[in-house]
């Protein structure tokens, strides 16, 4: 999800289509991430069908054995003090205004609410210019950065969560850097409320501002379980020449396409956030919106040689 930054690419046409599917998000640079095994297996071949554990969760200990050091770890039982909050609207035509009251930590979750209701604030946290808004939401991003370099060739990231239901309910997680797209972003998930059993990944990066380099890079995957009802764990493992992503502890995909070396030794910071509307979707139809909550157990980062 085009994270933190204005959306600049211009979202039209066939030729563009990943854009209006996945349209980056773009933030404005002086905005100040249980089974008996470690997740291994093998990524799914020639389907995008893959298998969703309901309530999954995984015992860290086999992962730590197989040489992976935790560097980061939020559990969300006291309060957001690792995370800077998104204030104002945001990019790629989305509808909502993101503000702190839409972020509760309760019950050991970072609990993201949607909700329709009227407000008037900065347009973006870049142009304080008032505009209206028909809908708030919550967005954080990390205050401690994440990069796949020599210094740590592998990083993984991992957070466990359940998706909103609800029709223009567009939750991600997600990572980037300033300036777009010169940092890269890493997309692990994106999902559409309305599409309850699917979830797509994707990248980006540009050797100079607002100017994705990447095409065709989406990850179209159909888990065979409701991704709504019920927790799942998600992670992206970031290396120099491909990332790699899980559910639910199997490997689902594999992406090592162009532009990925040149993520490497990038500086990125873990997003969380659920926007209402926007490019992410086609033929939208706003009268529809049914607003949602998103839920996030905890959230990690491991790094290994």
């Amino acid at each position: 999800m085009p994270a933190m930054l204005a959306c600049t690419k211009p979202c039209f046409g066939l030729l563009l289509l990943s854009f209006l599917l996945s349209c980056e998000k773009q933030q404005p640079a002086t905005t100040s991430v249980k089974t008996d095994a470690a997740p291994t297996g093998r990524p799914v071949s020639g389907s995008t069908t893959v298998n969703a554990i309901c309530d999954y969760d995984y015992n860290e200990t086999a992962l730590l054995n197989a040489g992976w050091t935790k560097t980061f770890e939020d559990n969300f039982d006291a309060g957001l003090s690792k995370w800077n909050i998104w204030t104002g609207g945001a990019y790629n035509n989305e509808l909502q205004y993101y503000q702190a009251a839409n972020l509760q930590v309760f019950n050991g979750n970072l609990v993201i609410t949607a909700k329709k209701e009227t407000v008037t604030g900065a347009t973006t946290p870049g142009d304080s210019t008032p505009k209206t808004f028909n809908y708030t939401s919550g967005r954080v991003e990390c205050a401690s950065n994440v990069s796949a370099s020599l210094q740590s060739p592998k990083v993984r990231m991992v957070a466990r969560i359940k998706l909103p239901a609800g029709y223009g309910m567009w939750p991600a997680f997600w990572s980037y850097g300033d300036p777009w797209p010169t940092q890269g972003e890493i997309d692990f998930l994106e999902a559409r409320g309305q599409e309850p059993t699917k979830y797509q990944t994707n990248y980006f990066y540009g050797k100079v501002a607002n100017r994705n380099l990447v095409r065709n890079q989406v990850g179209y995957l159909t888990a065979n379980g409701d991704l709504t009802a019920c927790y799942h764990v998600y992670e992206m493992v970031w290396e120099q020449n491909t990332l790699s992503s899980y559910l639910d502890g199997a490997l689902v995909e594999v992406k090592s396409g162009g532009y990925i070396p040149d993520l490497f030794g990038k500086t990125e910071r873990i997003t969380l956030n659920l926007a209402v509307g926007g490019n992410f979707f086609s033929s939208f139809d706003p009268s529809k919106i049914v607003t949602g909550a998103m839920y996030i157990d905890y959230v990690r980062v491991y790094t290994a040689q």
